[in-house]
């Protein structure tokens, strides 16, 4: 018998700075979903990532004097060492600046428009 699928997403926090307390016991209760529903058996895939678009972004990056991509490539790389340190048990990791998700993104936005 094919194990029921279970899918828990995060909301994808934007990098305009590093994660904040709240930010982090989003993922830990998503976490414990997740790791519950493994636990009686259910096919899960578990989602988060990071938001790197938005003016906030290019502001935060401005004030360090850094490009926008590489002041959120620092932000993610703070992300992914807390969500490793609280053992966040994750699948995947998106990015919006990901191609992967550029693509599937404008795919929708064709579909949408006919």
């Amino acid at each position: 018998m094919d194990k029921e699928k279970f899918y828990i997403t995060t909301a994808i926090p934007y990098m305009n700075a590093k994660l904040h307390l709240g930010q982090i016991y989003e993922f830990i209760l998503a976490d414990v979903v997740a790791r519950f529903n493994r636990l009686i058996g259910k096919d899960i895939f578990f989602l988060t990532g990071a938001d790197e678009h938005g003016q906030k972004i290019n502001k935060s990056a401005e004030e360090r004097g850094v490009p926008p991509q590489e002041y959120v490539d620092e932000m993610v790389k703070d992300m992914k060492r807390l969500l490793k340190l609280y053992s966040i048990s994750n699948d995947s990791y998106i990015r919006t600046t990901d191609k992967k998700h550029e693509k599937v993104v404008q795919n929708v936005l064709i579909k949408l428009k006919r």
